[in-house]
């Protein structure tokens, strides 16, 4: 193969530089960088309070971190199968058979991805066909839209209602036979809102009648509140081979840096998956995996206390945005309030910096969960310590 060297891009002393080729159309020119994650360089230099990106400020529990460095002492530092370690194959199927109500063969329907951001798209590529529809409801998760728009997919974005409830007439049309997925957050991010069963049925109905594929992120399962209960689509009757069930250790172990998910599916979506998972990344950190296997070895009392942590922070910053002149309701799952900002006669994005610099308090503007709307709207997350929630807390006073 013949290299081709790049044209100097230097100039004659005395003549203008040649003027910079524009780079060709791509996909990524559609969206724009993480608002997310741009809030946190901002909180960075402002010395502001991060309630901006939903990771802990608190340990992850002492069993992971124990297994993890043993996993490295033992030298499992080299690739571990593609799809994933055995032993955490095997695990995964034992907690989803008793918490979710589904049954995989550890062999051919689960693939170990880099967290449930590949996961997510591994599966959108494995689904789509260039020019089809991926159906995303709103607010939704700000990756959803690019992931869609990566895949090749036209993304069809169908609102949630002022109380997040499910408008039937509006999902029924949104529905139609170039309509190849659909993206299911339970609980949600950024509302908060647990996907009833009822609403699950109408929605699987929906997909059985249309032969739609349900790719369902459900990282936050175990953290919910007030007698909700979570419900995975794919154990419904008739959904389990026509479902992609998400998850990821990140959220219910507190180890958002160490980018270990999976994707569950039948064999043939699963046989997809990971070659393309294979060409995205080869494989999730070994160690990471074994630890993880460990962390699914926790008693249920774990899990409990978990809720019952969050349940109460959850309440601190909620009492906290009261008092300070947001207005929000207690999310029913997830770790976030989603707020309302109209009040400030500010746009989302102006108010979101205000509050970093005047207040020194990080959020997410609400318009990054939107296709279009949320410019009234602020997320906050609670996933910190009591004592970091009570000094935002006390920063927002001032907030308006």
């Amino acid at each position: 193969m013949t290299r081709v060297i790049p044209e100097s891009t230097s100039s004659p002393a005395g003549t203008p530089p040649a003027p910079k080729r524009p780079l060709p159309v791509s996909r990524a020119d559609t969206f724009t960088e993480s608002v997310i994650r741009e809030m946190t360089r901002l909180a960075l230099k402002h010395g502001a309070v991060n309630l901006a990106q939903g990771f802990p400020d608190f340990p992850c529990p002492d069993e992971l971190k124990s297994a993890a460095g043993e996993a490295i002492d033992a030298d499992v530092n080299q690739y571990a199968i593609t799809w994933g370690s055995k032993e955490l194959r095997e695990e995964i199927v034992k907690r989803v058979k008793t918490y979710n109500g589904m049954a995989f063969d550890p062999e051919t329907g689960i693939t170990v991805t880099c967290g449930s951001t590949e996961a997510m798209l591994a599966s959108l590529l494995a689904v789509i066909t260039p020019g089809e529809e991926v159906i995303v409801p709103e607010p939704f998760y700000e990756n959803y839209g690019p992931d869609a728009i990566l895949s090749g997919a036209a993304p069809r974005y169908v609102p949630l209602g002022d109380d997040l409830s499910i408008d039937e007439e509006s999902w029924k049309s949104a529905f139609s036979k170039k309509t190849k997925a659909i993206i299911l957050n339970t609980p949600n991010n950024p509302s908060g809102k647990v996907f009833s069963k009822k609403e699950l049925s109408f929605i699987a109905d929906l997909c059985l009648d249309y032969n739609v594929i349900a790719v369902t992120d459900e990282i936050y399962e175990h953290i919910l509140y007030d007698g909700h209960k979570h419900v995975s689509i794919g154990s419904l009757d008739g959904m389990q081979d026509r479902t992609i069930t998400i998850g990821s250790f990140s959220k219910t172990y507190s180890v958002t840096g160490w980018r270990v998910g999976y994707a569950l599916a039948d064999p043939d979506l699963t046989n997809r998956i990971r070659k393309i998972h294979d060409f995205l990344t080869v494989g999730a950190p070994a160690p990471l995996q074994q630890a993880c296997a460990a962390a699914l070895r926790l008693p249920a009392s774990y899990y409990r206390e978990l809720a019952a942590d969050y349940d109460k922070r959850r309440k601190i910053l909620y009492n906290g945005l009261r008092e300070a002149g947001f207005a929000c309701e207690l999310p029913e799952g997830a770790y976030y309030i989603f707020t309302d900002i109209s009040e400030s006669g500010k746009t989302d994005v102006e108010f979101a910096r205000h509050l970093i610099e005047k207040a020194g308090v990080a959020a997410v503007p609400g318009s990054s969960f939107y296709h279009d709307g949320g410019e009234t709207k602020l997320r906050f997350t609670f996933s910190k310590k009591t004592e970091t929630l009570q000094e935002a807390c006390r920063r927002l006073e001032n907030a308006f």
